[in-house]
């Protein structure tokens, strides 16, 4: 498998999964909010701590790393494609 390739599709993947969660399609910062909150209320009961959980991060925080995760997949892809040239 050439280099091209392997940049094409793995830089098209980060595209698409990044822009998935930086424009909060379908409400996947917001569940990935919930999620992180379920686990550390999780790990908390688990040591026997039994107050409000602490907020890991907020759903603007995520969609932050959701556009970080797009750009970086645009330069992949630029990359891959001309890496082809």
């Amino acid at each position: 498998m050439s280099t091209a390739l392997v940049l094409l599709i793995v830089g098209l993947t980060l595209f698409a999964a990044g822009s998935w969660v930086a424009l909060n399609i379908r409400g996947a910062a917001a569940s990935l909010e919930r999620r992180a909150a379920a686990n550390a209320e999780l790990a908390m009961h688990a040591r026997g701590d039994l107050g409000p959980p602490r907020r890991v991060a907020s759903a603007g925080s995520y969609r932050l790393v959701g556009t970080l995760i797009a750009l970086c997949g645009i330069v992949f892809t630029l990359g891959g494609l001309l890496e082809s040239l």
